[in-house]
């Protein structure tokens, strides 16, 4: 019989291959953290920065009304008709028209106040395939976000009536944060008004 205090410390075991981290690696995986942190971090700045512009850029407007609708209908549709012939019945009663500020429905109503004389809003998105500004909005009432939160925010925060037309995932996001918003109190109660089927 042998005593188990005599064999010494145990070997520790040796890790496979395929986990080794070498001190190279290790070095890069903390830079790589340190990165991570101070771009979040300063994320901070520009984030609030384009909080605060949207703010001052959007304050001396009044009698907003925000139309929603799908980016991929072309003048042909039925529905950018609809939204142009709306865009020009809000501009002549005096409203402000506020869309996404891209094509589709979002061109038609800010089509309808361009061709009325009156005013429209585009609040643009960076995207790196997609959303390029239309050519009917008023020139000096255009913003263009990099972050879709603050963008909704601004969106749902001023408008005093809300249209959806037909959309997508962007289209019914906007509806249903403006519901819940008017549902739990947090904004007073405003016409939500939902264009065809």
């Amino acid at each position: 019989m042998s005593d188990d205090s005599e064999k010494g410390p145990e070997r520790p075991a040796i890790p496979h291959p395929h986990q080794w981290v070498t001190e190279d690696e290790r070095l890069l995986q903390s830079v790589e953290a340190l990165q991570t942190v101070g771009r979040d971090s300063w994320r901070i700045f520009r984030i609030m920065a384009e909080f605060i512009e949207g703010f001052e850029f959007l304050a001396p407007l009044e009698k907003e009304v925000t139309i929603f609708g799908s980016a991929r209908v072309n003048e042909n549709d039925e529905h950018y008709e609809a939204a142009r012939k709306l865009g020009r019945l809000l501009a002549k009663g005096g409203y402000t028209v506020v869309t996404g500020g891209g094509p589709g429905i979002m061109e038609a109503a800010n089509r309808g106040p361009w061709e009325a004389g009156g005013r429209s809003i585009g609040l643009n998105i960076t995207l790196p395939h997609e959303q390029e500004p239309n050519p009917y909005m008023t020139p000096d009432l255009s913003f263009r976000f990099h972050y879709f939160a603050i963008r909704k925010m601004h969106f749902l925060m001023r408008c005093r009536a809300m249209v959806a037309f037909p959309g997508g995932f962007g289209t019914m996001d906007e509806l249903f944060e403006n519901l819940t918003l008017v549902q739990t109190t947090k904004k007073e109660k405003i016409p939500i008004l939902l264009f065809g089927r």
